[in-house]
């Protein structure tokens, strides 16, 4: 093969290219798409028991629920925690067999991960029950069920028409009314399949800002908790920055009080694409 150098080289030296046989691409093949499983050993895989999620849409009044959750002496509500969001990599051959050898999936080792971060806050908090009330969790209430399968869910609702209209107030240009309704009907249509395949607790959030205590004493009912009157003065309670992107941050939240919700609209001011859901949850 030696003569095929030369000729190379040679032709490299008049020319300034040489010959290079191209070699077929292989092109790689994605995996299957991988089906998350419920822990195989619960008393092992998992170390929360019972969480709590609030699922609701954008705009609903969650923070304020959170904060009052927060300033409860044995219940944790952090910000906006996005575990969802948290994926895991195994970058190498090895990694993978050896991950195979145990028996763990990519979505095993996910789940692994998000327990252990919610648990990390909740033993730092020196609390009992920890409560996510990530507004995006909806999307997840599947697979949030599959990595906890004793979680308990808190249904946030709010009238549609005021959930959009709030959406659409915080960056009128950006957010048109009608992208508004379209955007928060996702979520308000993922918080109602919810509802209609898994108990829990539903929570209007008129009714939370109209009698805070009535409310909260349902609340901590269902959580297993002995409602504390000091969970209505949440601005005495440290519950960490108000921050865009992890929760509300407006000067509402902010005034440390619970104030009253904009008055509902009128059943002909509700847009056509809210008003199944708004008669679902009993608002017209």
């Amino acid at each position: 093969m030696a003569w095929k150098s030369r000729v190379n080289a040679a032709l490299e030296g008049f020319t300034g290219y040489n010959i290079t046989r191209v070699r077929p691409q292989v092109v790689p093949v994605a995996p299957p798409p991988e089906t998350p499983r419920p822990p195989v050993d619960p008393r092992s895989d998992r170390l929360l028991r019972e969480p709590v999620f609030v699922l609701s849409p954008v705009r609903s009044g969650s923070t304020l629920f959170r904060v009052l959750l927060n300033s409860h002496s044995r219940v944790h509500a952090p910000h906006e925690m996005h575990v969802r969001r948290l994926a895991v990599s195994m970058t190498t051959d090895p990694v993978r067999q050896a991950m195979e050898a145990l028996g763990h999936s990519t979505s095993d080792i996910e789940h692994i991960l998000w327990d252990r971060m919610l648990h990390r806050e909740l033993l730092r908090s020196g609390k009992d029950v920890i409560v996510d009330k990530t507004p995006s969790n909806v999307f997840a209430y599947k697979r949030i069920l599959t990595c906890w399968p004793d979680a308990r869910f808190v249904y946030l609702m709010r009238h549609p028409a005021s959930i959009a209209r709030s959406w659409h107030e915080a960056d009128p240009e950006a957010r048109p009314m009608g992208e508004a309704v379209r955007h928060t009907y996702q979520y308000m249509r993922y918080l109602q399949d919810a509802r209609g395949r898994h108990d829990g607790l539903d929570l209007r959030y008129e009714d939370l800002v109209e009698d805070p205590e009535g409310q909260l004493r349902r609340v901590c009912a269902f959580v297993g908790v002995e409602f504390e009157p000091g969970m209505l003065k949440y601005g005495e309670h440290d519950h960490g920055a108000f921050v865009k992107g992890i929760g509300d941050w407006r000067d509402k939240i902010r005034s440390g009080e619970v104030q009253r919700g904009r008055p509902l609209p009128a059943p002909h001011e509700v847009p056509e694409g809210l008003r199944e859901t708004a008669r679902a949850w009993g608002y017209i």
